[in-house]
């Protein structure tokens, strides 16, 4: 095997090496972008369910605003 073609394919590897350690920071910063956003809308999900629930009590006192 001729010397160039071992040195093309070393630098092949080098640059593939090299996509696939870009990549992965991507694909780690998404993960972690998404694990964010879950935990935010499970936030946001657990305080509408405690406002509603908040709301439909006061709704079910019985006693009606002073504008009826």
């Amino acid at each position: 095997m001729p010397i160039d073609r071992i040195i093309e394919l070393e630098t092949k590897l080098a640059f593939q090496e090299d996509t696939i350690s870009q990549l992965n920071e991507v694909v780690c910063r998404q993960q972690n972008q998404l694990d964010e956003l879950i935990q935010k809308c499970e936030t946001l999900t657990s305080s509408t369910k405690i406002l509603t629930d908040k709301l439909t009590d006061e709704d079910d006192d019985g006693v009606k605003p002073p504008h009826y």
